[in-house]
């Protein structure tokens, strides 16, 4: 028989192995595989900010045995990829309390030799109302990184910006690297990756943040793009992009420069900013076809960015991931 001929995924897959191995720099795991036939219903018919709270279903129900299940699978899903180290939010809030990061240090224990394993607070009932605040100041003392959501005490209050300054607050007095959801709507209205940089150098915080999707920055044109990019220069912002979480973003008839709804690591990457990758939700209400597939998530940004340097592809599927965790 013939050799046969290698394709680019081979190349870009031994050239990640040799920078040390995947690292998925994202992901939802107390979460992963809760969707089933029967709910799909909720995924067709809520938005994100629905979900946020219909969420609060499988959240309530889950024991700690429920949440180590799923902590499990979805982490020897990620060794049987050749990932070395995963990043994931874990939800700690007033409705399943300590119940999944207590079932994630479990996790982290058993799976020690095999794997990196690190974890920050979800925060998808805010950090304003007080029982929130509450649940978001225990949360930080259980995890290695601080989380946020800024957009959900905007929503409900009108206070994102004030969520930013208690997220920096608490990093920064914890010693602890902050990752902010931000600019997921694919909309130019939204300004976060702006915000959350202005409120990095605020905070004394430059090369402690890290956004995650950052998707509505295509939305806005190129002038202000070019300055958000000095922006984060300045704050020494860094960046989680999520390509099958926000690939599904619905039809809209608003006017904007033509892009895919991704994360724009085709401009990011030679601008000098520093992009990861990561699964985001896997086989959940928010996400619902995402496998866990690091190869998909990787290959997907690269088309849908048109963005083929192989060399920081695997930059960003390795190196820059353990960046973005505080590894290196």
């Amino acid at each position: 028989m013939s050799q046969l001929i290698r394709t680019l995924k081979g190349h870009i897959r031994d050239e990640i192995i040799k920078k040390g191995g995947w690292v998925n720099a994202h992901a939802h795991a107390d979460r992963a595989f809760t969707m089933t036939p029967e709910k799909i219903t909720v995924y067709q018919n809520a938005n994100l900010q629905q979900k946020w709270d219909l969420v609060d279903e499988v959240k309530r129900n889950s024991s700690v045995e429920d949440y180590y299940r799923r902590f499990s699978q979805a982490i020897e899903l990620m060794i049987s990829q050749g990932v070395t180290a995963f990043g994931t939010f874990v939800d700690i809030d007033q409705v399943c309390e300590d119940r999944a990061i207590i079932a994630a240090h479990k996790a982290r224990e058993v799976y020690k030799n095999d794997i990196i394993l690190k974890f920050a607070n979800q925060t998808l009932k805010g950090v304003i109302e007080p029982n929130a605040k509450k649940w978001f100041d225990i949360g930080s003392e259980m995890v290695d990184m601080i989380g946020g959501l800024p957009y959900r005490d905007e929503l409900d209050y009108g206070k994102g910006l004030e969520a930013m300054d208690i997220l920096m607050d608490k990093a920064k007095s914890l010693g602890k690297m902050l990752h902010v959801h931000v600019d997921q709507f694919n909309s130019p209205k939204e300004k976060e990756t702006e915000q959350l940089c202005d409120k990095s150098i605020e905070h004394g915080m430059q090369g402690r943040v890290v956004a995650i999707h950052g998707i509505s920055i295509g939305s806005h044109p190129k002038e202000y793009r070019k300055m958000l990019y000095q922006k984060m220069r300045d704050s020494q912002m860094m960046v989680i992009a999520c390509p099958m979480a926000w690939i599904d973003s619905g039809r809209k008839e608003d006017l904007q420069p033509f892009h895919n709804a991704l994360t724009p690591a085709d401009e990011l990457i030679p601008e000098g900013i520093t992009v990861a990758i990561g699964t985001d939700n896997i086989c959940d209400y928010m996400v619902p076809l995402c496998e866990g597939d690091m190869w998909q998530e990787l290959s997907l940004l690269s088309a849908g960015c048109r963005f083929t340097n192989l060399e920081e592809m695997a930059n960003i599927a390795s190196i820059n991931g353990r960046k973005v965790l505080g590894l290196v």
